[in-house]
């Protein structure tokens, strides 16, 4: 079993903000976006109907950096970080990040709160704090 790492969690474990987490959103999803037209323009892609591969990518865009650095690339741009809700000191698991990433596909999960925490966070066992 992997030995929790002090340094992970921020010290302070302060909520993001909605503005972060707005942020974080719309560059996650724009840089989504880019790279699925720049697969379909040199022809790797056939197209992106209804934006189905630009929300594919993004779940997985998500989950991956989620587990592997705290936060996709659009958190960490927007100084976010995911940590578990029971021992921030550890990395999310890529279970509970992909549970959380596409929770967070459906739109609704991030915006229904409870104690400063979207469902998707409530599901995965997680929350998002400011770094």
């Amino acid at each position: 079993m992997p030995q929790p790492d002090p340094t992970y969690a921020p010290a302070d474990l302060t909520p993001a903000t909605w503005g972060r987490r707005i942020l974080a959103l719309v560059v996650d999803w724009v840089t989504c976006l880019a790279v699925v037209e720049g697969l379909v323009a040199v022809g790797l892609l056939a197209g992106n109907p209804n934006g189905l591969g630009t929300l594919g990518l993004f779940v997985l865009e998500s989950a991956f950096f989620t587990a592997l650095a705290g936060g996709s690339f659009g958190k960490l741009v927007a100084r976010v970080r995911v940590v578990r809700q029971d021992d921030p000191s550890r990395p999310v698991s890529l279970l509970r990040a992909v549970l959380r990433s596409a929770l967070v596909a459906l739109l609704v999960p991030p915006l229904l709160t409870f104690d400063g925490r979207g469902l998707h966070d409530l599901a995965a066992g997680t929350r998002t704090v400011r770094v």
